[in-house]
This record gives structure tokens, C-alpha cells and sequence, in this order.
């Protein structure tokens, strides 16, 4: 599958106007165990017993009957705590293209023998509800998503739907919780917390060995239509939240309810924090264009070279922005040296990019 485009990626991944369809299956859904195994480890123990479950949303509950074993994945990132947790979805959502089944190289070794899931494509108009209804799903996920109502009720029709935490922003649900709820929906609830667990010691792990980290502020922007700064719930600024930074104070209310926005230049003052995470369309061009604007280079962040830059379109720019229990850990072995090496805030000390 052909690489999409830069704005058809931030148009899936920034904008909230994208429209996916999952949500939670109220009464009435199919029952979840009715179709045949479409994925590896359907018949474990671990979900023996751990059904029906029902899973609080956005647009109400969903109750699953038995174990799902056609698992279609609307939410731009859920495949990967599904893959995680032992099974194979039959379909996946479109996230940044590029990867055969929309599953990212940290991931690849999670498919076992089993084929790559069909990926859908969400073009801005929501779901393909009638190419996800032809692979028969027994639950649709869309914990990452921005599933509207009406997308839920529609899909809600053949499958039960798990749609996105009431809780927060859409797109803005953290990892953690994400991999949980898709872990009870599986029937794996305690595998699920075990996964959360590791990768929560690798942080507290790198939080440990940088004490730097907590007593700097850092902010993660893209030049997107401008400075498109993310806010606290943006997986991508919990990023560097989990590590022990603190993000600029006024971050969120400038932003407004939303998982991230554009700011004037009047507002470059977010970006003067001790370290500025970019990730950038290409490491030369954007850099330079960034650095021609007198507003931002007069900052002191950029003065004492505090700045990590990641190209988005390669393997580490999309697990940066995919950010799930699968993909972290790849961020963290690359992230985490150009941190250190950014916010001791001395001009000699190179950011230098990751050898892969």
C-alpha cells in the first residue's frame, strides 16, 4: 500500500473532524461469539469465563456476550492492543498507510502465521460500514476514534461497538486505558494490565536514569497549517508527561477542549519550554523552515539547541504518533537519548537521530 500523504495522515491523526465508526453495542447487537475464528489465541483459557462483559462509552454501554473472534478495529490505533493481547483483527483502520494490515514494524511479530487484516479506509465521511459489515465482524473497536453517534448506531446494527471513553477528548484516551478496555472486551483483562504494567516499568525505568527530565518543562508541535501544538491528552504529549516533564501551563487552555490546535505566533511563547519535541515532514527542509522564522528562532530553546526533531513518514515519526503499548517501547529506545541529550541545554551537545 502506497504511503499517504502528508495531510491525509494529520487529517486522520490531527483533525477531529475525522470520523470513524465504533461504539458500544447496546442491547440488540449480534452476538459476539457467533461468527468463525478470524485470529490466533481465540480459544484461550483466559477468557474462559470473563463473559458476557459490559463496557461503559461515550453513547452508553456495550455488552459483550462470548469472546470475539472477528475483531474488526475502527479506532486509528487499537489494532495494536488487540495484536498485543494475542489476537488478529480481520480488519483495521487506515492510520498513516505504509504497513501492510496497518500493522507497524513493532508489531509485525504479533501476526504469528495468521494474514494481515484488510485495512479500511476512513476518507473524512466516517466508516465503511458496508465493507465492515462483509467481514462479518463479532466486535468493532473504536477506543481511539471519533466516532460519532450516529456512526455507532449504525455499526451498532450487526456488532457490538466499543466506542471511545466518555471521559475524554476524542482521540485524547491514554494508553493505559485503552489497552484495558480492549483487554476486557477480549476477555483478557488481567493480560491486558500486565502489558500496561511493562511498559509503565520502561518509563519509570528511563524516568530514573534522566532525573533531568522532571524538573524541565517540554511541549510536542508539528508545523502543520502553521504551529500545530498537542495538549495534555494527546497520547503524544503524554508521552513526555510519563517521562517526567512538565508541559507549558497555559498549553491546554489555549488550545481549548481539543487534543491539540494550531496557535498564533503571538503564542510562540509555548514554545519556549527546555526541550520542544517536533516531529517534522522531512529533517532538513521543515528544520530550516522553522528556523527562518525570526519569532521562533529568537527563542532561548532553540539559542541552546533544545530541540529534538522526528520525521514523521519513517518507522520512529509513526509509532511517536501511534503511541500504543506496542509501539512505546520502540519510541522510548530512540526518544529518550535525544531527550537527555537535549535538555541539559548546552549548545555543544548534538541531538543526534536514531542509527534505525
Amino acid at each position: 500500500m502506497p504511503r499517504a500523504t502528508r495531510a491525509s495522515r494529520l487529517s486522520g491523526l490531527l483533525a477531529s473532524v475525522v470520523l470513524l465508526a465504533v461504539a458500544a453495542v447496546g442491547c440488540g447487537g449480534p452476538d459476539s461469539g457467533s461468527s468463525t475464528s478470524g485470529a490466533k489465541g481465540s480459544d484461550s483459557s483466559s477468557a474462559a469465563g470473563a463473559f458476557p462483559v459490559t463496557l461503559d462509552h461515550k453513547y452508553g454501554s456495550t455488552t459483550i456476550k462470548s469472546e470475539p473472534r472477528r475483531i474488526v478495529t475502527v479506532g486509528l490505533t487499537d489494532q495494536d492492543a488487540v495484536l498485543a493481547l494475542g489476537k488478529v483483527p480481520v480488519g483495521t483502520t487506515e492510520w498513516l498507510g505504509g504497513y501492510q494490515g496497518a500493522v507497524g514494524p513493532w508489531a509485525e511479530d504479533k501476526l504469528g502465521g495468521a494474514a494481515a487484516p484488510t485495512v479500511l479506509t476512513d476518507t473524512g465521511t466516517g466508516p465503511q460500514v458496508e465493507k465492515i459489515a462483509a467481514l462479518k465482524p463479532d466486535l468493532i473497536l473504536a477506543v481511539y476514534s471519533g466516532l460519532t453517534k450516529a456512526q455507532y448506531e449504525s455499526l451498532s446494527k450487526f456488532a457490538p461497538v466499543v466506542a471511545q471513553p466518555k471521559a475524554y477528548n476524542d482521540y485524547g484516551v491514554p494508553w493505559q486505558q485503552q489497552t484495558e478496555e480492549i483487554g476486557k472486551a477480549l476477555g483478557k483483562e488481567t493480560e491486558a494490565k500486565t502489558l500496561v504494567s511493562g511498559v509503565e516499568d520502561k518509563f519509570a525505568a528511563a524516568k530514573k536514569a534522566n532525573p533531568a527530565f522532571a524538573g524541565a518543562t517540554a511541549v510536542m508541535a508539528t508545523p502543520y497549517e502553521g504551529t500545530f501544538v498537542y495538549g495534555s491528552q494527546d497520547t503524544r504529549s503524554r508521552i513526555l508527561s510519563d517521562l517526567g516533564f512538565s508541559l507549558p501551563k497555559d498549553l491546554d487552555k489555549v488550545i481549548g477542549d481539543t487534543f491539540g490546535a494550531n496557535i498564533s505566533k503571538e503564542r510562540f511563547d509555548l514554545l519556549d519550554q527546555d526541550v520542544d519535541v517536533w516531529i517534522v515532514p522531512d529533517l532538513t527542509t521543515a528544520v530550516t523552515k522553522l528556523h527562518s522564522d525570526k519569532i521562533y528562532s529568537d527563542l532561548n530553546v532553540v539559542k541552546q539547541g533544545r530541540e529534538v526533531f522526528i520525521q514523521e513518514t519513517g518507522d520512529y515519526g509513526n509509532a511517536v504518533s501511534l503511541s500504543t503499548v506496542l509501539s512505546l517501547p520502540y519510541v522510548l529506545d530512540r526518544l529518550v537519548p535525544q531527550l537527555a541529550a537535549a535538555v541539559d541545554g548546552k549548545r555543544a551537545t548534538k541531538v543526534e537521530q536514531p542509527a534505525s
